[in-house]
């Protein structure tokens, strides 16, 4: 493929992906990136089976490796906060192989360094609006620039505006809970340690690699779908105060940081699920596809997979069956992708369950459970039987 231009939205994981293998392919790749650089908050998350055997295809492995988050215990606090049983943090991650954990941040990173040489980036700007034609699609920016191109990605997240400009409003699928990111001053001096404290319906926990940087805080808590302004920071801020406060441990403490942070996460536990990925030239491909949901943990590694299928695929003609103008390699990515797709969506769903405690008799099940864990003969194979989903999941496809 040579001269076919492809314009992709959104400058994560998922966009800068697809672009490393389309221009190897010849295609001519434009990234716009709603903000003004590379977003530097985010959380830590993990690429896992599949993803991995992606980053070393792309020759980003061991970059990766090497920027490993590193996590060496997941501590469980009362709410005095005295420990209540620690743990190696492999034995609870179930890491296998090439698995590793990594700040979103930095993976995003190696995505734009290894991409930025051969790839356009527009910060600032983002779709307007689209109108699509038998050649092409006309896109029109929101600084008011006009420009055709031969295929559009929507690589923009749970939330995505290329999702809604071609197919209109997608309702997502909520799990009964909703989670808060943001960073604090590490006052409980941790290092490669996570510290976890349950409550009713509700979990906090936080986390360090080094005891003189900042740490990152995570509020979730169970609740029916609520009716919120995405852009009203103060009123998702006065939620988590309604849910949290005064609930032991240092959480008032975080609570209060919270209300000075400029670098406030707040979402819906949701799921994206489609009946198709593309519409006519436009194609869709990590959250915006496909969200797993953050429990799952696998939101990057299908990321990362889905870019590099999309990326063999598109620009294959249509079939001459097919009544579509647009792009034949959709059908056979989306062929790939969907068992693979479907089960960490299985996986993200029973997570967002198990993330959030029930009632007191199920969290002081689940204390007893960390409590006596370390003492059993058989541990490695009781969190082998318990993570087999995950696993299964994250190596269930073939590149």
């Amino acid at each position: 493929m040579t001269n076919s231009r492809v314009l992709i939205s959104g400058a994560g994981v998922a966009g800068p992906a697809l672009a490393y293998w389309l221009v190897r392919r010849g295609f001519d790749v434009t990234v716009v990136e709603r903000a003004h650089e590379l977003r530097p908050a985010g959380y830590k998350v993990d690429v896992r089976g599949a993803a991995t055997e992606v980053l070393r295809r792309m020759g980003l492995l061991e970059a990766a490796q090497a920027a490993d988050t590193g996590m060496r215990r997941i501590t469980y606090v009362k709410k005095n906060g005295r420990p209540l049983a620690a743990l190696p943090a492999d034995l609870l991650m179930g890491r296998r192989g090439d698995d590793l954990e990594i700040m979103r941040w930095d993976l995003s990173r190696l995505m734009y360094d290894a991409t930025s040489a051969d790839v356009e980036y527009v910060f600032g700007d983002a779709i307007a609006s689209m109108r699509e034609s038998s050649d092409g699609v006309e896109v029109t920016f929101e600084r008011g620039a006009t420009t055709k191109f031969d295929y559009v990605a929507g690589a923009d997240g749970l939330h995505s505006a290329t999702r809604k400009l071609s197919m209109g409003d997608v309702p997502l699928r909520h799990l009964g809970a909703y989670i808060s990111i943001f960073t604090v001053p590490n006052t409980l001096g941790i290092e490669r340690e996570e510290i976890m404290y349950f409550r009713p319906e509700r979990l906090a926990f936080a986390y360090a690699m080094d005891p003189s940087a900042p740490a990152r805080v995570g509020l979730t808590f169970a609740s029916p779908e609520r009716d919120f302004d995405r852009r009203d920071v103060a009123a998702q801020k006065a939620m988590l105060h309604e849910a949290f406060a005064g609930l032991g441990w240092k959480i008032d403490e975080f609570l209060a940081a919270m209300d000075r942070t400029d670098d406030f996460y707040f979402d819906s536990m949701s799921q994206v699920e489609l009946p198709s990925w593309s519409k006519g030239r436009v194609v869709l491909l990590g959250d915006a596809a496909h969200c797993p949901a953050p429990a799952s943990g696998q939101g990057s590694s299908l990321a990362l997979v889905g870019a590099y299928v999309l990326g063999q695929h598109l620009g294959e003609p249509a079939g001459p069956s097919s009544s579509s103008s647009g792009c034949g390699g959709y059908a056979e990515y989306e062929r790939r992708m969907r068992p693979y797709v479907e089960k960490n969506m299985a996986f993200g769903r029973k997570m967002a369950k198990d993330m959030v405690p029930g009632g007191r008799l199920s969290i002081a099940f689940r204390s007893y459970g960390m409590r006596t864990l370390k003492y059993h003969p058989r541990k490695e194979q009781v969190i082998e039987k318990f993570l087999a989903p995950m696993l299964d999941a994250a190596n269930a496809i073939r590149l």
